[in-house]
């Protein structure tokens, strides 16, 4: 029951959150322009930065009859379309990962990219670029691939045609702020009986773990690690492996590739796993040292 109230209350914000969707909560029936334009200040390009994927609008949904995939990996993710814009109408509601819609911040709707996410656009029409963050669903019209906040559309000389030519680039942070954020800390104890602790000594491990992995907890009682991975499954989707070694039971995630390894544990982290950590196994079913596979790769 916990689950699919919160399964409603995620679509529920979604639908509500995406820009160039109708519905009575507006005040306003047609989008418009602001009364003012935006200051310089307001249309700078905000800097790329490492976030965490937010907990509300990542998920696959459903909306007037099409499916919608998140994009997983978004290494190199271009595409070319056409950009609108949205503004006054829904300027103080929420978007679609729980935040507030500013249509003087340099930010954007996309259908499918993971939120939040910078992105440089460019006008194929006229050559001006922008960056903008991603925080929100949609547009939900045909051939349409972002929805620009006002002073992102202005900025780009979208406002005086109302839609254009774009072509979008998904923008990652450096790999040393992933490394700034992913460093290994001091295990912490998440509760009296699950730690996440690594151990010195060695067992056999089963074949099938190999790859990148994020350690959640370890205890001795193997129905709290399950517990714990029904937690983790329930709360952000992902795949929970238990293990026994050196007498306790492991709970990983993964197997991950590195960037996405770096975000889930920056993730787990703020959202109450403090003592998560970064370990590798090896091809020879080996456990590397958690402390020497914390960081990002150069």
């Amino acid at each position: 029951m916990k689950k699919y109230l919160f399964l409603v209350s995620a679509l529920s914000l979604l639908i509500s959150g995406c820009s160039q969707t109708s519905g009575g909560r507006y005040q306003i029936d047609q989008d418009h322009a602001p009364t003012r334009t935006p200051t310089e200040a307001e249309t700078m390009d905000p800097t790329p930065r490492f976030e965490p994927y937010t907990r509300q609008g990542n998920a696959p949904y459903s909306l007037f009859g099409e499916d919608y995939q998140i994009v997983e990996d978004v290494r190199g993710y271009e595409e070319t379309g056409i950009a609108s814009w949205y503004g006054q109408k829904f300027h103080g509601h929420l978007t679609s990962n729980g935040e507030y819609f500013n249509m003087f911040s340099m930010s954007a709707a996309h259908k499918t990219l993971p939120l939040p996410s910078y992105v440089r656009v460019t006008n194929l029409d006229n050559g001006e670029e922008a960056i903008v963050r991603v925080n929100d669903r949609g547009p939900f019209h045909d051939g349409r691939i972002i929805d620009l906040s006002y002073a992102a559309a202005y900025r780009l000389g979208v406002t005086e045609t109302g839609t254009a030519q774009v072509r979008i680039e998904v923008l990652q942070p450096e790999l040393e702020d992933l490394a700034e954020q992913s460093d290994s800390s001091e295990p912490v104890e998440v509760s009296e009986t699950i730690v996440a602790a690594p151990e010195e000594q060695q067992s056999e491990l089963p074949q099938s773990l190999h790859g990148l992995f994020i350690q959640i907890a370890a205890t001795q009682e193997r129905k709290n690690a399950e517990n714990a991975a029904t937690e983790l499954q329930e709360n952000f989707n992902l795949s929970a492996t238990i293990y026994q070694n050196n007498g306790l039971h492991k709970l990983l995630a993964g197997p991950f590739g590195e960037l996405e390894a770096a975000r889930w544990l920056s993730q787990l982290r703020a959202d109450g796993y403090e003592g998560a950590f970064r370990v590798e196994f090896s091809s020879e079913n080996s456990e590397q040292n958690p402390s020497e596979s914390s960081e990002a790769p150069e």
